[in-house]
């Protein structure tokens, strides 16, 4: 069952149009990466999945129903720009989202008091949200999202203003959700942590779908990559689509070489020793999600490796 439908979807602001014809699925369960650059498109789609704003044209589907209040319960939601009321206290602020979100008293704060201290927000539990600085205010956004064991966890760009250690401990926090059934969409232009995290993504580009699937299909989209050291040149072998020339201080020559579609190393290993090419070494090189991105989108776009 998907929890999430967009069909196609179109957001225009007057002559501008944000989201262009967008149209894909989340199935319940596991992480969902909504990958771009900034202005892709992403925090636009998120909104309107919430009901924030309205759609142009097309329809979208949120957990069985069209968006609406109907469905607060059992959505978490970290917006891109955070507010939080500043002369609330930590524990209270959770809470109060807890209860926004139909929770019990009882059960928001002792959820609330469990995220306080995965967070390392125990010392801080009763002070007032100004006082706090900007990476430990995103926490207790992030808490306030989760407080509900929402069924739907949406993230807007939630690794931001976070340091390394407390990435991590949202990276794991959200490995948590999903594993307890939660099923979580995230939107990020780091794609480190699209590659830690993400079962399935979605790929922006000024509005529009440029890629849907798995992250194996994703990087099907690059021809196979390799590195490897010969005596001779490997460019005229079958399912070599180019061959760059490196060097090496062992009388062998370095070789980065591209694939023809289609073609995989294991194919042309198999072809060297078959034809008795003599090999040194042979690395199969691995593209990652923003060599893919570069593939697909271009360089011109802003993403984090």
């Amino acid at each position: 069952m998907a929890v999430l439908k967009l069909d196609h979807v179109v957001k225009r602001f007057g002559d501008f149009t944000a989201v262009n014809d967008l149209s894909f699925e989340v199935p319940e369960g596991g992480i969902f990466g909504f990958l771009g650059g900034n202005g892709a498109g992403k925090t636009t789609s998120l909104r309107m999945v919430l009901d924030i704003i309205r759609p142009t044209s097309g329809a979208i589907e949120v957990l069985g129903r069209k968006p609406g209040r109907e469905n607060a319960s059992q959505i978490g939601f970290l917006p891109e720009e955070r507010g939080l009321y500043r002369r609330m206290t930590v524990l209270d602020t959770i809470v109060y989202f807890g209860r926004l979100k139909g929770m019990e008293a009882a059960t928001a704060k002792k959820e609330a008091t469990r995220l306080i201290e995965r967070f390392g927000l125990s010392e801080w539990t009763k002070s007032m949200v100004e006082k706090l600085s900007k990476g430990m205010s995103q926490k207790v956004q992030v808490a306030a999202a989760m407080v509900n064991s929402p069924r739907l966890l949406i993230l807007d760009e939630p690794f931001s203003g976070l340091d390394p250690v407390n990435q991590k401990v949202l990276e794991d926090l959200v490995l948590e959700m999903a594993a307890a059934g939660s099923t979580v969409v995230f939107s990020t232009h780091i794609m480190q942590h699209a590659e830690r995290l993400t079962d399935r993504i979605v790929l922006l580009a000024r509005g529009r779908k440029v890629f849907e699937g798995t992250q194996e299909e994703a990087r099907a989209t690059l021809p196979g990559r390799l590195r490897l050291e010969s005596q001779a040149d490997p460019a005229g072998m079958p399912g070599v689509l180019s061959a760059k020339r490196g060097e090496t201080d062992t009388g062998w020559t370095s070789w980065e070489v591209s694939l023809a579609p289609g073609s995989s190393p294991g194919q042309l290993l198999q072809t060297c020793t078959a034809q008795g090419f003599a090999l040194r070494a042979f690395e199969s090189q691995r593209p990652s999600l923003h060599d893919v991105f570069i593939h697909l989108v271009g360089a011109g776009q802003e993403t984090v490796q």
